[in-house]
């Protein structure tokens, strides 16, 4: 079966309003301006680049897509699927029936377990349940091509994904934004914000969206509630806490079906599922606290924290297979009820020196994480004589199943504590260079409840990176680069064994190109990367998973962005991605 990829809903925008008043003419350009300043800190810290440091794209060994959310206000991007359109190299991959994002990256898609691996404000994010994330509380979306290993640690090869949140402003800001789609979709926004005093200022941002789709029996219902405060500590430091609290309702929908290999023998709207299992539940709770402090002018240490509680749970019918008549379809029900708490937190010390003719821009870091998830699946499969089966062609809803049975139950226990070190070199006027490394220690134990017994693994993982960059033209950057990375996988085998981590090495080189205003930039990029260990569906069992051993992916890819005129913005992406299993 192929997964059900709705197409992104066409919103029609009915009411757009934007409010602002001033508090007080003095602390509002003062609070602006530190505002803005944390704004850009923000960004510095998940990618500007890739580095975490505040130095041009253009510097950088990488190809880095920016979107931007006057970009994705302008395309009338509400989710995360939407905005990764807009970027190359990105498609979209099997939701899990709807429930959560996925999608692949220069080839790769990362751990089946979980939806894609994706940051917030550079903390991890993506670990457990947290649904379709939507995007009223996006500022913008920044894709980091190749491995980011060597900052972030664990991470697909094909890249990186960070979301930069809207920051609290000290100038009042209200926004409220609805509207309809073809599918009879209701969602309605609100933006909010504006100082409390004269160093604290908030931030609410809010949405509900809920409608049909062009799946019959398919409907969902989002909501996102995410306030943030920022605190103005005296000159030097700042900081910063947010919350995103999530609740997604939508009926588990593993698409469309092929028969005898062949689709489009039945129409993309059929449902194979069944109604009466009502909806799938997921609800996720993060918070962040973040702190940055000014040492002198040219170093600060910036640190934080993160906590994600977040929760899967309900009933879904699945196909099995399809009988020697080529319509009648064998089901499966199941209940999940699935349970995850993350828990990380980093320090970073930044600065720049000079060495003789060289500069150095130097990020030095700790960080760790603590991650348990707990999986109660619930089956019955189908037997030889297909009950619980379904007429492909003309459906009839309303069967029962046998009473359920307990298949799996595990509890999985991840520790994981990393220290890195980047130096970003300005050689001469017209070459720089980049190197980093992390050291990554990590724990897993999975506990096979069902069966009463554990699996403990400990890993370990260098991750270097080398990049050199050069610039004939102030226009112009020529850069070639190298990097490995590494991957825990998630979950045990048919066997009750712990899978092994799966490791990439990626080769990219490239060209950047801005116009002379800088109102326009293009990168061209052709890369290679190989990984190993990469699971796939168990064939003796498909509820399990086996390492099916190398993936190899090679291509070339086009970003365009920038301002052509006055109110008319260019996108344009294009890449040829060749991935196979070596």
């Amino acid at each position: 079966m192929n997964p059900a990829i709705p197409a992104p809903p066409s919103h029609l925008t009915l009411l757009a309003v934007a409010l602002a008043a001033c508090w007080s003419p003095a602390m509002a350009d003062e609070g602006r301006v530190v505002i803005e300043g944390q704004r850009q800190h923000y960004r510095s810290l998940s990618v500007t680049g890739a580095t975490k440091l505040d130095t041009p794209l253009s510097d950088l060994p990488q190809s880095v897509r920016v979107i931007t959310g006057e970009l994705l206000d302008d395309a009338g991007v509400t989710t995360l699927a939407g905005a990764l359109d807009l970027a190359s190299g990105v498609s979209r991959q099997s939701n899990l029936g709807g429930l959560w994002d996925s999608y692949a990256l220069r080839g790769f898609t990362g751990d089946p377990n979980f939806g894609s691996d994706y940051l917030v404000n550079g903390f991890s994010s993506s670990r457990g349940y947290n649904g379709v994330r939507d995007g009223a509380n996006t500022d913008s979306v920044e894709v980091l091509k190749g491995p980011a290993s060597a900052l972030y640690g664990r991470g697909e090869p094909g890249g990186t994904v960070n979301i930069v949140t809207r920051k609290p402003r000290f100038t009042p800001g209200t926004t409220i934004d609805a509207g309809v789609d073809r599918y009879g979709g209701r969602r309605a926004a609100i933006d909010l914000t504006g100082p409390v005093s004269e160093n604290v200022a908030y931030r609410l941002n809010a949405a509900i969206d809920s409608g049909d789709s062009f799946r019959d029996h398919v409907d969902h219902e989002r909501v996102l509630v995410a306030p943030s405060v920022v605190w103005l500590i005296g000159d030097a430091t700042t900081l910063s806490y947010e919350v995103e609290a999530v609740q997604q309702r939508t009926p588990f929908d593993r698409g469309v079906v092929a028969v005898n290999g062949e689709l489009g023998l039945i129409p993309n709207s059929r449902f194979l599922g069944e109604p009466d299992d009502g909806k799938v539940t997921v609800k996720s709770v993060g918070q962040q606290l973040f702190v940055r402090h000014e040492l002198n002018a040219g170093w600060s240490l910036q640190g934080g924290v993160s906590y994600r509680d977040s929760s899967l749970r309900g009933f879904s019918s699945q196909l099995n297979d399809i009988g020697a008549d080529g319509r009648t379809a064998r089901r499966q029900r199941r209940l999940n009820d699935w349970y995850s708490v993350d828990r990380s937190g980093r320090i970073e010390a930044v600065g720049r020196f000079a060495t003789g003719g060289v500069k150095h821009h130097v990020l030095a870091g700790f960080d760790a994480y603590a991650f348990d998830d707990d999986r109660i699946q619930l089956r019955r499969n189908p037997g030889a004589d297909m009950p619980y089966a379904i007429d492909l062609y003309q459906p009839v809803y309303g069967g029962v199943a046998a009473p359920l049975a307990l298949s799996v139950s595990t509890r999985e226990r991840q520790r994981s504590r990393a220290v890195y070190l980047q130096d970003q070199l300005d050689l001469a006027p017209r070459w720089k260079a980049l190197v980093g490394v992390r050291r990554d220690s990590y724990d897993q134990t999975v506990v096979n409840r069902r069966l009463a017994r554990a699996s403990t693994q400990s890993l370990g993982a260098t991750s270097p990176r080398v990049g050199l960059v050069y610039q004939p033209l102030p226009t112009l950057s020529l850069y070639a680069s190298a990097a490995e990375g590494f991957r825990p996988n998630s979950g045990i085998s048919l066997d009750n064994a712990a899978f092994p981590a799966e490791s990439s090495r990626a080769y990219e080189a490239g060209a950047k190109i801005d116009s002379a205003d800088g109102k326009l930039g293009a990168t061209v990029a052709l890369y290679r990367i190989t990984k190993d260990n990469v699971l796939t569906v168990d064939p003796r069992n498909t509820d399990y998973s086996v390492p099916a051993g190398a993936v190899a992916s090679k291509g070339v890819e086009v970003d365009v962005a920038g301002d052509l005129a006055r109110d008319l913005r260019l996108s344009l992406a294009y890449a040829f991605t060749d991935a196979v299993v070596t």
